[in-house]
């Protein structure tokens, strides 16, 4: 009996992790997938995939295009709402108290693994664009919320961190070693970030950490074009009260 057990959560181990790779295929990716395209970022074999897209499908994971390609179901989308959401529940009326003083681009951050989550952002149609996106993922080290982030984090993760292999989203993107290290000393050092041309030419982002009983549980940026620059000084104050009322907020005190 116990045997037969262990090998049905062996078999329903492997059935799971199969269909969180399919899933994991439309991590970064563009827009909707083939199921051949699904089976080689996966790993999986074809059949094998072809057989798990069909029940995610029905289950409501995954939707299928007008082209037979398939594209993240709305129930995904609906439990992915769920994660987060007292924080992002939270700090979304300050998020857009601070766009609409200011009609600048405004998002907010969480650190997953080695990476920048963004959990919400707001912007207007006419601003930068920006790269970012609610649920998307950047590199820590090339966006201002996520050297906030970076710069939070013990001492032996950001050794680990600056030992991987760094990417370089536009030519000006800094990876060597000694002068993040510097970088992030100074994050620390000062409780905010300015990141010139880091991730997209011709833009550049401020941003600051949401720190709740000692712990930095978010940073909330902005990303302008670089010819703002001179402008830092106005909106340093702003995004400083919004980040405070955010951490009020969390923390259950009164917003004064």
């Amino acid at each position: 009996m116990v045997a037969h057990n262990k090998a049905e959560t062996a078999e329903s181990s492997s059935v799971t992790s199969r269909a969180l790779s399919v899933l994991s295929a439309f991590e970064n990716s563009p827009g909707a997938l083939s199921v051949a395209r699904i089976s080689q970022r996966s790993g999986l074999p074809l059949s094998t995939t072809y057989r798990l897209v069909h029940e995610l499908e029905e289950w409501g994971g995954l939707d299928k295009t007008s082209d037979g390609k398939y594209q993240v179901g709305m129930r995904i989308w609906e439990l992915g709402q769920l994660a987060g959401r007292r924080l992002r529940d939270r700090a979304h009326p300050f998020l857009q108290d601070l766009f609409d003083l200011t009609h600048e681009n405004v998002h907010m951050a969480v650190r997953e693994g080695t990476q920048t989550l963004y959990t919400d952002k707001i912007y207007g149609s006419r601003k930068v664009p920006l790269i970012s996106r609610v649920g998307g993922r950047l590199p820590l080290h090339a966006t201002a919320v996520g050297r906030v982030l970076l710069a939070a984090q013990p001492e032996w993760f950001i050794e680990a961190y600056f030992e991987r292999e760094l990417e370089t989203p536009t030519p000006k993107t800094v990876v060597d070693p000694e002068i993040l290290r510097a970088e992030i000393d100074e994050v620390q050092r000062t409780g905010y970030s300015i990141t010139i041309e880091q991730m997209r030419v011709g833009q550049f982002s401020l941003a600051l950490p949401v720190i709740v009983e000692g712990q930095t549980i978010a940073a909330v940026g902005m990303v302008l074009d670089k010819a703002k620059i001179g402008e830092v000084r106005r909106l340093m104050p702003l995004l400083r009260g919004t980040v405070e009322s955010i951490q009020s907020s969390m923390s259950g005190r009164a917003i004064r």
